[in-house]
This record gives structure tokens, C-alpha cells and sequence, in this order.
């Protein structure tokens, strides 16, 4: 669907915004401010721009958010958990697997057993390779999991990292 490049501007500020600060709480009628259009329409429009609902999108940056400082700092993972934007421990550990597919304990593990296989990709790709696909609600895939079935959405989890070892 074609957008009117005035409403992607404003839309681009408000989706610039949660970047800068996923930690904050955004709801749709803070977004809808930011963008100057009714709350309806931000809604509407954003998933049509962004291929995602705003809220899905804010999930998908804390998430990213929380991998790096798994990977990159010494933190608990409870300050993790503050830092990236959530107010509960049990919602981020709960949110956290069922997205990525593992606890944050392992991500970490996971994340710094192979840092030097990645240090000649650059950064953008790394990231773009490490978003959570969340192309469903974490609580519809929960709910197939609990019923046993699978469908197209089921891998969320984050690819594992290459390694360099030769065949």
C-alpha cells in the first residue's frame, strides 16, 4: 500500500523515537502525539508502512537491546531486564524465550563463545541477522505451542552465529 510521504515522515519520527529510547514506555496514544495524527490511524498506518504493529516493533528493539548488553556487558541479567524496558523480571525472562527461543542466561553464553567469527561482518548485517522476526504475537505462537501445532511464523529465534572452522 502507497503512503503519502508526509504521513512516512511523521511516522519515521515516532518509529526514530522508540529507537532512541526502547526503554521508555510507548503507547500508541504517546506515538500518535509524536506523529500528530489520531491514534487510529498512527495504528493503521504504522503496520502498513512497517509491516508490524508499533507494539511489536518496541518488543523487537528490546529484545535486540537486551542481546547486546547480554553479550557486551558483565550486568545481571535483572538490570538487563530494567535497562532494555521492561518492569518484570518473570515478563522478561517469559517474553525473552519465547521469542528468541532460549533463555537470556544462554543467549549470553551462546553469544560470547564466538565473538571473533563476527568481527569481519559489519554491524548492520549482524543486526539485521539477529532481529526476532515477530511476524505473529509472542502470545499466538505461545498459544500453538501449548496446542501442538505449528505454523508458518514458528521460527523466531535467533540464527545461530557462524563459525569459521573449514569443512
Amino acid at each position: 500500500m502507497s503512503q503519502d510521504p508526509e504521513l512516512l515522515r511523521r511516522l519515521l519520527r515516532a518509529k526514530d523515537r522508540m529507537d532512541a529510547a526502547s526503554h521508555e514506555a510507548w503507547p500508541v496514544r504517546r506515538l500518535a502525539r509524536v506523529s500528530g495524527v489520531s491514534e487510529a490511524h498512527f495504528a493503521r498506518s504504522f503496520k502498513d508502512a512497517f509491516g508490524v504493529p508499533p507494539h511489536r516493533y518496541l518488543l523487537t528493539r528490546r529484545i535486540e537491546r537486551a542481546v547486546a548488553l547480554l553479550r557486551d556487558t558483565d550486568l545481571d541479567i535483572t538490570e538487563i531486564a530494567f535497562q532494555a524496558g521492561w518492569s518484570s523480571l518473570g515478563t522478561f525472562g517469559r517474553t525473552f524465550r519465547d521469542v528468541t527461543g532460549a533463555s537470556p542466561g544462554a543467549i549470553r553464553s551462546r553469544e560470547r563463545a564466538a565473538p571473533q567469527a563476527m568481527e569481519s561482518v559489519p554491524a548492520c548485517f549482524l543486526r539485521a541477522a539477529h532481529r526476532p522476526d515477530l511476524t505473529i504475537a509472542v502470545s499466538e505462537k505461545r498459544r500453538r505451542q501449548e496446542a501442538g501445532t505449528q505454523g508458518p511464523d514458528e521460527a523466531l529465534d535467533i540464527p545461530e552465529a557462524p563459525t569459521t572452522e573449514d569443512p
